[in-house]
């Protein structure tokens, strides 16, 4: 199984979700290969952002490697699943021709977007996207890779 997580620029949601789902995967044994990437160009070939990094060292992860790309094509054969972490980047890759993305909210939030914390006012509130991040990944994979 191989899982692709999208968000805007791939510098804070996406790639918290692989972190997270690279470690849950690890600790229970599951064979999955995750990946991350954003819809948007802005930020390829940079770090994560400064408070994703710092809420993943919080929380016992390293993210401080990763670098940001962007979508392509040829995703959509490489994965099995490509999962948006809002509704914005669904109807991205609808619009990039990708038709069977999930949403991320609907692993544990009833389909809530996961709220881009880019463009909040600090380092508030991180810990409650790590937080919903966390729970949908557990949840995903448990529920599609566990079998």
């Amino acid at each position: 199984m191989k899982i692709l997580f999208v968000c805007l620029g791939n510098i804070c949601r996406s790639p918290l979700a692989e972190a997270i789902a690279r470690d849950y995967a690890q600790k229970k044994d599951y064979q999955v290969e995750v990946d991350s990437c954003g819809t948007g160009s802005w930020h390829i070939g940079e770090a994560p952002c400064p408070d994703s990094q710092k809420i993943a060292k919080i929380r016992g992860l390293d993210i401080s490697n990763y670098k940001a790309r962007q979508v392509c094509k040829d995703d959509f054969k490489k994965f099995d699943i490509l999962i948006g972490l809002d509704s914005k980047n669904i109807t991205s890759l609808k619009e990039l021709g990708y038709k069977d993305a999930l949403l991320m909210g609907d692993f544990g939030f009833e389909g809530e977007d996961v709220p881009d914390p880019y463009f909040f006012d600090g380092f508030e509130g991180f810990d409650k996207v790590f937080d919903m991040i966390e729970t949908c990944v557990k949840n995903l994979l448990d529920e599609k890779v566990r079998k």
